[in-house]
């Protein structure tokens, strides 16, 4: 039978004319779909709180997805098989995705991680933030803040659909940059010198019994490294056992805030983990001759911008185990801090040990209705290079959303401390279960 088409007749002509913004009200907004500012607005939402969440990224998820960071670091206490420290989501992502099987648990000494796959988990966190009628906006680009009395009304983004604007009670900032304390007027910090990312690399086909130790793989690219162009000279990949993947770290990039800097440097780093890929494929042929790259993260951030918050957490209070009244989070993360470009510090806690993040550290310098979350909060380059990983990043998140729920229409510098504390209890008092695996 012939087909014969015809004329559409559902087409219309239109110029381009000025529109004014879209107007959405919320009770809470999150700016911020990286892993703390998810459990911000999922957190909030569960308190029957009316959320939008707002992400520059046109997918949700921040670093935890489309860096590829590929492990849950900070989750438990130090030893072998130590308790879990953060509960919330993340509760609900070692359930899910454990019975997926897209975890595995890599045991200590110090301490454990667990390594997750990035596409689970990026599909785990878009069903739980559609399901819990958090009203998205992605591809969202801040484009101006108002403030009145210390207090922010609304937010407007750009985005390629045209202009939104945001008006809500609360806001989180969960940008990882403090972009919206920064464009709110609010001090924040700076570092002096720079703080290298990464730029990670999933690698398939990997062959697991010829697999050489973290120390062996550190120490053959402190020799090799000038010999095959490598910046860092100590890095490392992890195993995902029974897969044949690996997750591999070995890069170092600077992150700098200028725009052309920071895309000139996301292409330096797939260039830096190319040759990374080349060192392994040649020094180790038994394990990674066959292995393929999978997929290349984008740049993965430590630190570029961040608060001046009601306390500045320091690093000497991590190692003292500084124990605050308002206290909303804790880890046993060592100081990781990536300041010279061929290396970094480690220095990791005894078993036992544990340090604190204080709420105060979280509200912005003459702020009224925002809260930080995740690592843009106020502390030296040492302290945040321990508590900015993901354990405490969510911990944080789920503090923001019950300090924010307590302020209502007030002033988050206001709330009831002891409210808070009793809310956050299981984040900051209680033992969770032990690591598996």
């Amino acid at each position: 039978m012939a087909v014969t088409a015809t004329p559409s007749t559902g087409t219309r002509i239109l110029r381009r004319s000025p529109a004014p913004p879209s107007t959405a009200e919320a009770d809470i907004c999150v700016v911020g779909a990286g892993i703390a500012g998810v459990s911000a607005a999922v957190e909030a939402a569960r308190l029957g709180r009316r959320v939008v969440l707002a992400d520059a990224q046109p997918s949700l998820g921040g670093q935890a997805v489309n860096s590829i960071i590929g492990t849950f670091a900070g989750l438990y206490s130090n030893g072998e098989n130590g308790f879990q420290l953060t509960r919330g989501i993340a509760d609900d992502i070692l359930r899910d995705l454990g019975a997926k099987g897209g975890l595995h648990y890599r045991h200590g000494p110090p301490h454990t991680t667990v390594l997750y796959d990035e596409v689970m988990l990026s599909r785990w966190v878009e069903e739980t933030v559609r399901s819990s009628g958090i009203r998205v906006l992605l591809g969202a680009v801040m484009r101006d803040v108002s403030v009145q009395a210390g207090r922010i009304g609304r937010v407007e983004f750009a985005t390629r659909y045209g202009d939104v604007r945001v008006e809500a009670q609360g806001f989180v900032d969960a940008s990882g940059d403090a972009a919206l304390a920064w464009m709110a007027g609010f001090p924040c910090r700076e570092p002096e010198e720079p703080v290298y990312g990464s730029q990670m690399v999933v690698l398939e086909n990997v062959d697991e019994a010829a697999m050489p130790s973290r120390a062996q793989l550190a120490e053959r690219q402190g020799e090799k490294a000038p010999q095959y162009g490598m910046v860092r000279r100590d890095g490392f990949a992890f195993l995902f056992a029974g897969r044949g993947i690996a997750l591999v770290n070995m890069t170092h990039v600077e992150t700098p805030l200028e725009p052309f800097a920071a895309s000139a440097a996301s292409l330096e780093g797939k260039a830096q983990a190319d040759k990374a890929v080349a060192f392994l494929r040649a020094e180790y042929p038994a394990a990674f001759g066959r292995a393929r790259v999978r997929a290349y993260g984008q740049p993965g951030i430590r630190q570029t911008r961040w608060i001046k918050g009601l306390h500045h957490l320091t690093v000497a209070e991590l190692r003292a185990g500084t124990r605050f009244p308002d206290a909303v989070a804790r880890t046993a993360w060592a100081i990781e801090l990536h300041t010279h470009a061929e290396g970094y510090i480690w220095e990791p806690f005894p078993p036992g040990h544990l340090h604190y993040v204080p709420f105060r550290s979280m509200v912005p310098e003459g702020a009224e209705n925002l809260v930080a979350a995740g690592r843009c909060i106020d502390a030296d380059n040492a302290a945040l290079s321990s508590v900015r990983v993901m354990g405490p990043c969510i911990a944080m998140g789920y503090a923001a959303a019950h300090a924010l729920d307590l302020a209502g229409s007030g002033s988050v510098r206001q709330i009831d401390i002891a409210a808070l504390a009793a809310r956050v209890a299981p984040n900051v008092s209680e033992e969770g279960p032990r690591a598996r695996g």
